[in-house]
């Protein structure tokens, strides 16, 4: 996963994680870790949709839809534009989506009993 960069020269996840601040990562994963806000994560990554519209499809009160989103804004997983009286909200990029996209993968993985082990993501029932 990269920026269209040679990643062969960029230092290792954990001197990353040094450079950039343990803690900005742990407030995305912990935004990750509340079934509410991965409901609305994952109707965005269907594509925008406004709040009101949003509380009905993940079944919320808009109300708490909008606290939910609002934290989800301020930590950079979704963006807000506004149209006319509403505001339409999206993910912020396409890194959010793949963030959903690997965390189911890896527990769906978990409950098979399989795990990659090869670069080319072809897996292997785990023994038990």
């Amino acid at each position: 996963m990269g920026h269209g960069i040679d990643t062969s020269s960029i230092a290792t996840t954990r001197e990353r994680l040094d450079a950039v601040g343990t803690a900005d990562v742990a407030a995305t994963l912990q935004a990750l870790a509340t079934p509410s806000r991965l409901y609305i994560l994952a109707r965005l990554q269907e594509g925008p949709c406004s709040v009101s519209d949003l509380a009905t499809a993940v079944d919320m009160e808009p109300s708490a839809c909008s606290h939910q989103l609002r934290l989800l804004r301020n930590l950079g997983l979704v963006a807000g534009e506004r149209q006319g009286r509403s505001i339409i909200y999206a993910l912020h990029d396409n890194h959010v989506a793949e963030l959903l996209d690997q965390a189911l993968h890896h527990v769906e993985h978990l409950r098979l009993g399989v795990r990659d082990t090869a670069d080319d993501g072809t897996a292997r029932a785990v023994p038990e």
